[in-house]
Parts: C-alpha cells; sequence; structure tokens
C-alpha cells in the first residue's frame, strides 16, 4: 500500500460528488452534493438473487434426493458444542430480564481476553469496561456504527459524508451507508490489487471528506488477509485523514494456514492508541453458531458509547443466557481448530476440482470460492435451471445494479460449508455445467 497523502491536499472540504472526486465513474454512485438516500433492497444481494431466479424452476440437483443445494449463503453446518444448551438453560429467569447494554463482567473480561490470545496484545491495554460492547452479532455492530458516526451532531464535520466499501463486499457496509444517508464510495477489490482496496489511491478528496471506512480481514468473498504492515498504512491513512477504520474480523479463527494478523496488533505497533479504530468479532464462524447471535465491538472508548447510545435506542441487547453462553465459547480455544480441519478438507477438494478454472487460487481465510465464470448473473442462472445449485453473482455484492463497471460482475461466490461428499458432487457438477466459463 502506498503512504498516506498529506492531509492539507484535503484542507478544503465540499460534499462529496462524482466530479470532485477525480475518480473512476466505477468507484462513485452518482449524485449531486449531499448524499442521496438509497433504498436499502438495492444493496441487499439475496433479495436480488430471488429476483433473478423467480421465473426459474431448479434443474435436479447431484444431492442424493435431487433436492437443490444453497451455496449462495455462509451458513456453517457443524453442529455448535453441546455445553452451548446447558448454558443456556441454565437459567430460564434470565431470558425474563432485559440485559445491560453494555453487557455482563464475565462476557467482556472473556472477550478482552480472547483479543489478547488471539493477537499477542499486552495484558491489560484493554480494559473490559470501557473498550468492548456485547452486540447481537458482528453484522448489528457493523450496521449499528455507520448511523452511529452519522448522527454524531455537532462533533461530525458536515462534509464528512463518505463511506469508503471494498468492492465487492458485504452488503451490509453498503446498506448501513444507505440507511444512513451517506455516499457510498466502492473502491474495487480485484485480482490487479490482490482483492484488498487499495484507499491509499484514492483522490486526496474523497479521502478527506470520508467518515468512515469500512475493512473485512480475512475478506468476504475472497478470503484475502492483511499482514501487519498492510493494516498499520491502512490505521496510519484513516487517521491522517480523518476517517474512522471499521474492521471487521468476523472470519479471524476460519483460516487455513497461519492465523492472519487483526487491526489491534497495528494498533500496539502505532504506539497503542485506539482512536478513530473499531474491531467487530462474531461467534457465528468461530463457533459455528450464527444463530446465537453473539459478538461484540472492540476499540475506541469513545466510538463504543456512540454506538451504544444507537443500540439502547434502535437495536437489541444480548440477552444474559447468550451471553454466558458466548462466554464459554470466547474462551474455548480447541472449538475453532476442529471448525478449521474441517474447511481444510473442503478446501482440498475443491482444489482437486477446482485447480485450474474459473481462477481458483487457495485463500488466507474464509470458506468461500470466488470464480472467474465470466458473467455472474447467467452462471447463477444456468446453474440453478440445469443443476439445482443456488449460487450468489458477484455483481451483487460489488454495488447496486445502477453502479457501472461492477468489480464483481463476472464472478460467482460459492459458499463451502456442506460436508466432503455433498461438497464434491457439487463442484463436479458445477464444472460439467459451466465448462471453461460463459
Amino acid at each position: 500500500m502506498s503512504t498516506a497523502p498529506d492531509r492539507a491536499a484535503s484542507a478544503e472540504l465540499q460534499p462529496l460528488n462524482e466530479a470532485q472526486t477525480g475518480a473512476p465513474q466505477s468507484l462513485v454512485l452518482p449524485h449531486q452534493g449531499p448524499a442521496r438516500r438509497r433504498d436499502p433492497r438495492d444493496f441487499h444481494p439475496f433479495l436480488r438473487l430471488n429476483a433473478l431466479l423467480a421465473d426459474i424452476p431448479p434443474g435436479s440437483s447431484p444431492a442424493p434426493d435431487g433436492k437443490p443445494i444453497n451455496l449462495s449463503v455462509g451458513d456453517p453446518q457443524i453442529a455448535p458444542p453441546a455445553y452451548l444448551l446447558e448454558d443456556l438453560t441454565a437459567d430460564l429467569g434470565a431470558w425474563g430480564r432485559y440485559p445491560p447494554p453494555r453487557g455482563t463482567n464475565d462476557h467482556a473480561e472473556a472477550c478482552v481476553a480472547y483479543l489478547e490470545r488471539r493477537y499477542n496484545l499486552p495484558a491489560g491495554w484493554l480494559d473490559p469496561a470501557q473498550h468492548v460492547l456485547p452486540v447481537p452479532g458482528s453484522r448489528e455492530g457493523l450496521f449499528f456504527a455507520a448511523l452511529a458516526l452519522a448522527t454524531a451532531g455537532a462533533d461530525r464535520e458536515p462534509e464528512r459524508n463518505a463511506v469508503l466499501l471494498p468492492s465487492p463486499g458485504y452488503h451490509c457496509y453498503m446498506g448501513a451507508a444507505a440507511v444512513a444517508g451517506l455516499a457510498p464510495v466502492f473502491v474495487p477489490a480485484t485480482a490487479e490489487s490482490n482483492f484488498l482496496p487499495d484507499l491509499a489511491a484514492l483522490p486526496a478528496h474523497t479521502l478527506g471528506t470520508s467518515l468512515l471506512a469500512y475493512l473485512c480481514s480475512p475478506s468476504n468473498p475472497q478470503g484475502t488477509a492483511l499482514d501487519l504492515e498492510g493494516w498499520r498504512a491502512t490505521l496510519h491513512l484513516a487517521r491522517a485523514c480523518g476517517f474512522a477504520l471499521m474492521a471487521d474480523e468476523c472470519y479471524a479463527d476460519v483460516y487455513l494456514d497461519s492465523p492472519p494478523t487483526g487491526a489491534l496488533e497495528a494498533a500496539v505497533a502505532e504506539g497503542g492508541s485506539l482512536d478513530g479504530l473499531l474491531v467487530f468479532h462474531s461467534l457465528s464462524k468461530r463457533a459455528s453458531a450464527a444463530g446465537l447471535r453473539c459478538g461484540f465491538i472492540a476499540g475506541d472508548p469513545a466510538l463504543i458509547e456512540r454506538v451504544d447510545a444507537c443500540l439502547r435506542i434502535g437495536g437489541a441487547g444480548v440477552p444474559l443466557p447468550i451471553q454466558r453462553a458466548g462466554t464459554r465459547l470466547w474462551r474455548d480455544e480447541a472449538l475453532p481448530e476442529t471448525s478449521r480441519a474441517y474447511y481444510r478438507d473442503l478446501f482440498a477438494r475443491a482444489e482437486r476440482i477446482l485447480a485450474g478454472r474459473y481462477g481458483y487460487s487457495r485463500p488466507s481465510g474464509g470458506f468461500f470460492l470466488w470464480l472467474d465464470v465470466g458473467d455472474g448473473e447467467a452462471a447463477a442462472r444456468k446453474l440453478w435451471a440445469e443443476a439445482g445449485l443456488r449460487v450468489l453473482p458477484g455483481a451483487y455484492m460489488a454495488g447496486p445494479a445502477d453502479l457501472p463497471d461492477n468489480a464483481g460482475a463476472r464472478y460467482i461466490r460459492v459458499a463451502l460449508v456442506y460436508d466432503g461428499e455433498t461438497t464434491e458432487r457439487a463442484l463436479a457438477r458445477l464444472v460439467e455445467v459451466l465448462g471453461d466459463g460463459l
């Protein structure tokens, strides 16, 4: 990544618009002056996928019963540990009480202990009482963070109305920007940039009018991870240009080889300040407990306070029994290794079938395939009609339908979550149907 631009280059700020950024049209949605509000449905990939396939009956899938196989959603199929039920039912009366918004001491301490172990952080650097906020999954935290910063009142410079988004990326980022009335700036994360968004390459004005940036590592969908120097450069850039960095690390424990570096490690290396940084973690992937809705935010205490205030008004707290279960799951170090072994096996099977096809490469983490099939929408329709395989067009992760030069248009995302035999049958059929691509 290149070094941060001179902050003085962004001194005179105007409301962000396409002409002022000097960026390619694919980076910024057309609008003039303050960001125009978008319909959040424009950014929801699965609603768009439903519409794409609505008129097509599914073909017979390679499953033994011939029923469709849904490869579009990263829905873990591994059963969570049996003790989860014990923790959820240990105190039935707790389900009848509102949880404290900042969570229980035990849960906060478990979250900090997890971060210290996972990222080799200095003991005592993070304060459970100040630096941690429980959220019902990382998605909810990511969404409310944009609302919290957009409604910061007198503390927010009105000209700062841009949100920097990896394109392709998680649809929650785009939807949060839309609902908050902010201007989404789609930063391509393509093969040319190792599937990571190059924020430093953006024009100085765009950076100077940015309120926040989302960055996912390992990334969804490509599975690319930032190294320590990449995180440091990104954090330095954010602070130099005055925007907050939202580090989505929900796949932090789903890696194939070495554990990916995290943004908090970069904060330590940059001197220990947490200013302008929030990290987001979830048990959905770490513990295969997506339905539990348990995660946390950690970082800048001033930003934590703002997100907390928004959640108290329009969000949901994490119920006490779920925090009890989460406390145990965050402390369980054997659990994620079992999951990693499962996904390593699936990627080994995928490599045997897909090596040399569709730009396949082994990712750093996550459990998605990001396949260049030439035309993602056409491939999704063909696979559904001929093989009962439901995959997600990459374009739906890279912006709304009216975004020119969509960075994901050639791709499909395929979730590797089913057992090995089902995965092999599905991928072999995918190759049979698509051949060398469309």
